[in-house]
């Protein structure tokens, strides 16, 4: 949301809210800032019917009457005992639960709902301290582009079709799905449902979609079974997770820390008159190393394996071709 027209918003819920009679829309246009830059009254009325329909839609019980028997126009007014949150009172493992599930998502799609969901459990006094002790610290990345259009379609209940690549043999095809849920496992996003051209149940890796997902259908014409277990469908088709694959990098004197801490020292060495530390590495998951590596720049070295140590020579040159140093 553009930044004028959410401050708009915050003033036209700030004045709806401070009084108890019902303004009319030409009272509105002439005490609230933003609506005062419409250059007719049909622009402004178009605006003012756009921001009613944002508040309605955040949730916000927009009011319409009259304030007196006179009065031959309606009004709009925010009853404070509608709009006020009521008391939320959670137990201690489930605020916990909450900011665990808030820093659950890393996409720019679930990012804003996650951190408003936050604000306002905070402003009713919740408390869901980031900061508390938890076991494990999740981040799902959604950064597919195939993420936000399943999410929809599986929510929505609407077909969806799209190219997929197979990495055995290597080929595309396209593959027409009821979908079901779309769910993490192992650092990766699935989507689960019936593939139509198969006829039974498929799970498809969202890396491996090609190009756009394309909708089919109206809304509502998929119902995801009441007995799936959509992880356990992922978890059970997957192969076996590959034992960690051993890395040895140099690092400089003093920096990478975020690797030294996954490493342990074996020996010092200079490179390119730079001391530093040779480290040993477990890779738990050699194929998304190159970019958390990639990520330390200058200051970390693959020595081996030399298909690591390509990979992040070529991610580094991308980021410099991005931006025009390199041709």
């Amino acid at each position: 949301m553009a930044t004028a027209r959410a401050e708009r918003l915050v003033n036209l819920v700030l004045c709806l809210l401070s009084t108890r009679q019902y303004l009319t829309a030409e009272r509105i246009r002439a005490i609230v800032p933003g609506y005062t830059d419409a250059a007719t009254d049909e622009a402004f009325f178009r605006m003012f019917e756009r921001d009613k329909s944002e508040l309605r839609d955040l949730g916000v019980p927009l009011e319409t009457g009259r304030s007196g028997a006179f009065d031959s126009v309606d009004g709009y007014r925010i009853a404070r005992r509608d709009y006020e949150l009521g008391d939320i009172d959670l137990e201690p493992d489930e605020a916990a639960a909450v900011a665990l599930a808030g820093r659950l998502w890393d996409s720019p799609q679930l990012t804003g709902a996650a951190h408003g969901a936050l604000l306002k459990l905070r402003a009713a006094g919740v408390d869901v301290d980031q900061d508390v002790h938890v076991p494990v610290e999740p981040r799902v990345r959604a950064t597919e582009p195939a993420f936000p259009p399943l999410l929809a379609a599986s929510q929505t209940g609407r077909v969806v079709e799209f190219d997929y690549r197979r990495p055995s043999p290597v080929e595309v095809r396209t593959r027409t799905v009821e979908p079901w849920g779309v769910v993490a496992w192992r650092g990766r996003w699935y989507l689960v449902g019936h593939d139509r051209d198969r006829g039974a149940t498929r799970c498809f890796r969202l890396s491996r979609i090609v190009g756009d997902v394309r909708t089919l259908g109206k809304p509502g014409a998929v119902t995801r079974p009441d007995d799936v277990d959509l992880l356990g469908f992922v978890a059970r088709t997957q192969p076996s997770p590959q034992p960690p694959a051993p890395a040895k990098l140099w690092v400089a004197k003093g920096r990478g820390h975020g690797l030294r801490r996954r490493a342990r020292v074996v020996g010092e060495r200079e490179l390119a008159g730079v001391p530093g530390d040779l480290l040993e590495i477990e890779l738990n998951f050699p194929d998304s190393a190159a970019g958390w590596i990639a990520g330390f720049g200058p200051d970390a070295v693959v020595l081996e394996p030399e298909v690591l140590a390509k990979s992040v020579r070529e991610r580094l040159l991308g980021a410099l071709r991005g931006t025009g140093v390199v041709a």
